[in-house]
């Protein structure tokens, strides 16, 4: 994660930095940094930041049902779902 964190237009003490990485990750919890700029301007700080994309599961309503995946079905809603009518664009 260190090396992601670049300061720009100045110097910082890295008790500092790591004050603002504790920030972000508080600001976003459970997400993680991809890269994270700090510049320092006279008494603020600019903190511009990209966050790692959100994993996500794809849900669909299958057979009437809301799923991710048919792994757990037993055979006769496998079957119910091989049988059915796919409609395309």
């Amino acid at each position: 994660m260190q090396s992601n964190v670049t300061v720009v237009g100045g110097t910082l003490a890295q008790a500092e930095v790591e004050n603002y990485i504790q920030y972000v990750n508080r600001q976003n919890p459970g997400r993680a940094i991809r890269s994270l700029q700090i510049e320092p301007d006279g008494e603020y700080v600019n903190l511009s930041y990209q966050l790692e994309p959100v994993s996500f599961e794809r849900i669909r309503r299958i057979t009437g049902y809301l799923v991710g995946t048919m792994d757990r079905w037993n055979n006769a809603k496998c079957a119910e779902e091989r049988d059915r009518v796919k409609h395309g664009m």
